[in-house]
């Protein structure tokens, strides 16, 4: 998460670099204050003022990483979306609140789009584990779950 919120300083500085601790102050004071951001009145997918691609594509991922780190270490599936859920949270209301104010979009698009492509995911990494050890199962592991994958090789137990 630190390394997305450095990534978001850099794509977005205005309000993401803002490094005031007064204003850093205010944000989160809204943050936990008002209600999570919501306008109806925009385009599907744009309703708390992000771009659509952002809102599906970027939270779809983040969500789909989230969940999937928690099957691939044996988790059932309640608490892959639990921890999904959670983490979610920490991004929406820990990370980003110090530049803009929660979304109610992301907080429940992240863990519920997690929730579909994660599950997904597993069900394909978990095929391709039960492989023959060999190019072809590599191949699978790698593309299905690269993060996991290069964690694992790093001596991660899951």
């Amino acid at each position: 998460m630190t390394v997305m919120r450095t990534s978001e300083a850099v794509l977005w500085p205005d309000p993401f670099a803002d490094t005031s601790l007064l204003r850093f102050g205010v944000r989160y004071a809204d943050a936990f204050t008002l209600p999570p951001r919501w306008d109806g009145s925009r385009n599907a997918f744009e309703w708390d003022g992000d771009r659509w691609f952002i809102n599906v594509v970027g939270h779809g991922l983040f969500g789909s990483e989230l969940y999937l780190r928690a099957r691939t270490c044996r988790k059932p599936l309640w608490q892959a979306l639990l921890f999904t859920t959670l983490a979610s949270g920490v991004w929406e209301y820990g990370f980003e609140a110090n530049g803009v104010r929660p979304s109610a979009l992301d907080l429940t698009f992240t863990p519920l789009s997690g929730w579909v492509l994660g599950e997904a995911r597993f069900w394909t990494w978990s095929a391709a584990s039960s492989l023959r050890p060999g190019v072809l199962k590599q191949v699978l592991q790698v593309a299905v779950d690269p993060l996991g994958e290069l964690e694992r090789g790093l001596g991660a137990p899951c």
